[in-house]
């Protein structure tokens, strides 16, 4: 029972899902910091409830439904209830979700996620599949049931994403702080350093950074340099490295802002990489680890028959799950 109430997550890539990052986690106590993805976010919970800021207010995901964000929104996550909750999730790519998009419905433009909360217990047990399918390395299940989820998940929820054009001036303003702060990450101006730059003043390039991208500059600051620092970390620079790259003090300090944003720690999440690149190039892979608490220990990914509370989340196989969709949720239907 006490293992039960330790927080354990596992971030990471198949390699036969390019453009796609995976997690599977229980938090109990942790707490996201308002942050972005540049990837779209379909979180299935399997059991509690996620409470998350999104569009100016708190929205509630619990067990059966689907938490849904799209690429670079602002977005915080923590526990709606004392046990907290358990959820797996897949980030598809823009690109990735384009072409599903291209070819399964009749979107055009950008394609997005109209609200970001969806009660569909089908669609969680698609994407717990999915996380089953690359655990058990069938990559031919797991890319047939990403395409459903994602087809069904647009035909129930999705919409054409608004092109974010710089028009006024605030704006414009925002957009050339943006990019002083993307270049001079490691070393950035204060404030009113870069206001002065941009003839403006403090508070109007707040309001302005603000209006424009949904947090202040710092925020977004600590968010690119998180999202720098997975780059590096992708390509093989030791955390240590990657902190100072990216301008944070050092390794415990980029520690605790990559868990408040990504959910795991550097090291862990490089792991998990490590592990891809190994089996790419033939090396042996041993099974998958949890973070218990800062400290990894091996798991085997099967659900357990006794991990989900209804039939509709009991434990999934490969064949698409019955009761809930029908033959129009394939890949292949060409209808809307």
């Amino acid at each position: 029972m006490a293992e039960s109430r330790k927080e354990r997550a596992r971030h990471w890539q198949y390699d036969e899902l390019p453009g796609v990052d995976l997690l599977r986690a229980r938090y109990i106590r942790k707490t996201f910091v308002r942050h972005t993805h540049e990837h779209f976010v379909i979180a299935a919970i399997a059991d509690g409830v996620e409470v998350f800021h999104h569009g100016g207010g708190d929205v509630y995901a619990g067990a059966g439904s689907l938490a849904l964000v799209n690429p670079d929104t602002p977005h915080t996550g923590r526990a709606g209830v004392p046990e907290g909750w358990r959820y797996g999730a897949v980030y598809p790519s823009p690109e990735v979700v384009a072409a599903i998009a291209a070819e399964t419905t009749t979107l055009r433009g950008a394609p997005g996620f109209v609200t970001p909360v969806l009660d569909d217990p089908y669609t969680v047990q698609l994407v717990h599949q999915v996380l089953r399918a690359t655990d058990e390395g069938n990559a031919l299940a797991a890319d047939t049931l990403l395409r459903v989820a994602v087809t069904r998940l647009l035909r129930l929820n999705g919409g054409t994403l608004p092109r974010r054009e710089v028009r006024t001036a605030g704006a414009r303003i925002a957009a050339r702080a943006r990019a002083a702060l993307e270049e001079r990450m490691a070393g950035p101006p204060t404030l009113e350093q870069l206001a002065a730059e941009l003839g403006t003043s403090p508070f109007a390039l707040l309001r302005a950074f603000r209006d424009t991208y949904g947090m202040p500059p710092h925020t977004w600051l600590t968010d690119a340099r998180v999202r720098r620092a997975r780059r590096l970390l992708d390509a093989g620079t030791a955390p240590s490295e990657a902190a100072v790259a990216v301008g944070f003090t050092d390794q415990p300090h980029l520690n605790r802002h990559f868990g408040r944003i990504v959910g795991v720690p550097p090291g862990a999440y490089q792991r998990e990489r490590k592990n891809v690149q190994d089996a790419r190039h033939g090396r042996t892979v041993r099974s998958g680890a949890w973070q218990w608490n800062g400290q990894q220990r091996s798991r085997t990914y099967g659900t357990t028959a006794g991990e989900h509370r209804t039939a509709s989340r009991t434990a999934p196989s490969y064949a698409t799950p019955s009761g809930s969709g029908s033959p129009s949720d394939s890949p292949g239907s060409p209808s809307a």
